[in-house]
């Protein structure tokens, strides 16, 4: 019965400890998340473990979807993306005029393109290589965390992430045409949690036709928002809002209706 018992479940866990399994547990039984969470890290130094790489050059979302849905630890190289705006945000490619034309399609004119493209975040120095990884299987410790949701899970992981580290009010940074890659560089340079819808690239390649959206949390402030899901779990019996206790994420039928009530019969 515990293993049913939201609240009992969430004292268990926190009675055992919160490593990266029990926080993928945690996550996928309380707030029912779809996919696994996906580790990425930046890689400066050499990397031995066990990755696969890919057949031929991916998307970087093609790499985050199969890692989240697929459960697979791969390595990404340079020559191994097959993405323009994600080696530029990566550092991995500096501006020329493809890339900023390959942007007409999202601006008025060259310049609007140019600036558009300039105003993304890029890594000031390029690393050797990225891992991503399911977070269970994340043998090392991450820069940042994915989680790809619904909005209403997005916004139970960003009420908690909020109270875990007390920042208040969530802004989003959103790019055109780089809501993966550059969503995820931008909270690794800021060390902040960032939101951002699919762009095109990633609807498409990143497999994301359900309307799904992006968290990015770093690593350092992550576990302490999962610890606060947990906490609130345990004390209230559910982890969801605003129906406080109640176990599924969002149960707000008509928000607190009372007319919408269920009880044992007379």
């Amino acid at each position: 019965m515990m293993e049913v018992d939201d609240g009992r479940l969430a004292e268990e866990i926190l009675r055992r400890g919160l490593g990266k399994r029990e926080i993928v547990f945690a996550l996928r039984n309380l707030l029912k998340l779809k996919y696994y969470p996906v580790a990425v890290k930046f890689l400066y130094d050499d990397f031995d473990g066990d990755f696969k790489v890919g057949a031929r050059p991916y998307t970087f979302c093609h790499y985050m979807a199969c890692s989240r849905q697929r459960g697979e630890v791969l390595l990404v190289t340079e020559d191994g993306l097959g993405c323009n705006n994600a080696k530029f945000v990566f550092g991995w490619r500096d501006l020329d005029d493809s890339i900023v034309s390959s942007h007409l399609k999202y601006a008025e004119n060259l310049d609007q393109a140019r600036r558009f493209v300039m105003g993304k975040p890029k890594l000031p120095n390029p690393p050797a290589a990225i891992v991503t990884a399911p977070l269970h299987k994340a043998e090392f410790e991450p820069d940042i965390v994915q989680i790809v949701c619904d909005v209403l899970q997005c916004y139970h992981i960003c009420v908690d992430y909020a109270s875990a580290n007390d920042e208040h009010p969530i802004t989003t940074q959103i790019f055109v045409n780089s809501a993966v890659c550059g969503g995820c560089v931008w909270s690794y340079l800021n060390g902040r949690i960032n939101v951002t819808p699919m762009c095109s690239g990633s609807y498409t390649s990143g497999k994301t036709e359900q309307g799904e959206i992006n968290v990015f949390i770093p690593w350092k402030k992550f576990e302490k928002t999962v610890r606060r899901l947990l906490v609130r779990t345990a004390k209230y019996g559910g982890s969801s809002l605003p129906r406080t206790g109640e176990s599924y994420p969002g149960f707000d039928v008509c928000k607190l209706c009372n007319f919408l009530t269920f009880r044992k019969p007379r």
